[in-house]
């Protein structure tokens, strides 16, 4: 299962079809990246952050995205203030919204 930080509709194959996103929990996130993960997170800090809240290794990964019809991402969005250079943990008053996306 691929694991990003951001959505940009040049990560389409594409632009025909739909693209359906669906909020999870958590949990729900880190039972679906348990199984095996590509990371295409691109930035350190964001990478060691989400390590941090999933539990699990999450490699910075600067990757060019290309989804086709079928695939499905989870997409950790970063909710709070700026992250300070070097943050490995979550900053109060900041939250992680956990989407899956589909591509249809």
């Amino acid at each position: 299962m691929k694991v990003t930080n951001a959505f940009s509709l040049n990560m389409l194959a594409s632009l025909t079809g739909s693209v359906t996103f669906r909020e999870m929990s958590l949990e729900e996130a880190r039972k679906l990246l348990e199984g095996g993960l590509e990371s295409s997170v691109g930035h350190a800090d964001t990478a060691a952050v989400y390590a941090d809240v999933l539990g699990m290794e999450i490699p910075a990964v600067r990757s060019t995205v290309s989804l086709q019809k079928g695939d499905t991402v989870v997409i950790g969005q970063y909710r709070g203030p700026r992250m300070p250079e070097g943050t490995k943990h979550l900053p109060e008053g900041a939250t992680i919204q956990w989407v899956l996306l589909t591509v249809g």
